[in-house]
């Protein structure tokens, strides 16, 4: 995307989870809307579209030990908004935990459409790393 607009991507995203959170998560809510949580989502989503092979390393629990592999970014990053979304409704359900899920799931649409229109349209795509 390069500097510039990296920088606008990146805000316009933090508008966007802003906007999420205000309309969809109450406008009475009381709690301040603060963080970046929600710009970082507009980045997942880009990296999600920009490279889509990539793998990432992940560390993952079981039984006791944890063993250290690389994982595809669809596969992490989709469990995290599954995550988020899920979040929305347990939040609702047991009233509340201080977390504006909205803002991520916002973040995260935000980023998906801008990466779109901002994005790198070269065609490149990331490696795809392995042990």
């Amino acid at each position: 995307m390069g500097h510039i607009k990296y920088l606008l991507f990146y805000l316009l995203c933090g508008f966007g989870a802003d906007f999420a959170q205000i309309i969809l998560g109450g406008a009475d809510s009381i709690i301040p809307n603060l963080g970046a949580s929600g710009a970082i989502a507009g980045v997942l989503a880009s990296y999600l579209i920009l490279f889509p092979q990539a793998r990432i390393k992940t560390i993952i629990p079981f039984a006791g030990i944890a063993t250290i592999t690389f994982v595809p970014a669809m596969f992490m990053i989709g469990i995290w908004i599954l995550t988020q979304v899920a979040s929305i409704f347990l939040q609702e359900q047991t009233g509340g935990g201080g977390v504006a899920f909205w803002a991520h799931v916002g973040g995260f649409a935000t980023g998906l459409v801008l990466t779109f229109l901002l994005g790198n349209r070269s065609g490149r795509t990331a490696p795809i790393f392995s042990r």
